[in-house]
């Protein structure tokens, strides 16, 4: 019985066949990245909708509640957990991706001495046991940041302007806006539950959110974040 080591499959390979064998894996990997970008694309498109016709719905006649503004809200922040899951996907075949053209096809065009000579062993590693490389926190954060900040801060322009304007809530009112605050808080009672209640909920959800883009720590490294990162 023989009992000598084995021969690691990659140093078996001639140089022609292991240059394939790169080639053909850098193709695949682009692949699955570009497949859970077009999942990020497509959920990020999901919320512009919902963002679009919640907003014509709601301003565009005073029979329709405020209610459908907040409820426009937590649509979105389930569009925003779910496409932060896919962006941790995506992540992963972006630093697969990272990790060739900098220590692979840079070396070609602009070789370095001893430049991570490592960067197979830390690929076979992900391929042998793959890994998230960021948190859930830290993805709502980036997708925050890029894109649905934007879209909840429309939201809660339009819902303060839902509140503010009594010719927006009721046809009969006359035009202009509410004459105090407490009557824009008042007017923001959701059935049972008072204005009050209502104003400070979305306040903290907003004070969250804020918090969750811009407080969250961010990582180090070129793999994690750049300029032209998503």
């Amino acid at each position: 019985m023989n009992d000598a080591p084995a021969t690691p499959i990659g140093r078996s390979l001639s140089p022609s066949e292991l240059v394939t064998v790169m080639s053909h894996f850098h193709r695949a990997e682009i692949a699955r990245m570009a497949g859970w970008r077009d999942r990020l694309d497509l959920t990020s498109n999901w919320a512009i909708t919902v963002v679009a016709a919640m907003l014509s719905v709601s301003l565009s006649t005073a029979s329709a509640h405020h209610g459908v503004l907040l409820f426009a809200m937590l649509l979105v922040l389930l569009l925003l957990w779910i496409e932060a899951r896919r962006y941790r996907f995506f992540d992963v075949y972006r630093a697969r991706v990272r990790q060739f053209e900098r220590h692979y096809f840079a070396q070609i065009f602009s070789p370095q001495p001893d430049f991570a000579s490592d960067w197979l062993l830390i690929l076979g590693e992900s391929l042998r046991a793959p890994k998230f490389l960021v948190s859930q926190r830290v993805a709502l954060a980036r997708r925050l940041r890029r894109n649905y900040i934007y879209l909840m801060l429309i939201l809660l322009l339009a819902w303060i302007l839902k509140l503010s304007t009594p010719s927006l809530i009721d046809q009969s009112a006359p035009a202009g806006f509410v004459g105090s605050l407490r009557q824009a808080i008042g007017a923001a009672a959701l059935g049972p539950v008072p204005g009050p209640a209502i104003v400070t909920t979305v306040g903290i959800l907003y004070a969250g959110l804020l918090a969750i883009a811009y407080l969250t720590p961010g990582d180090n490294g070129e793999l994690s974040i750049g300029n032209v990162h998503v």
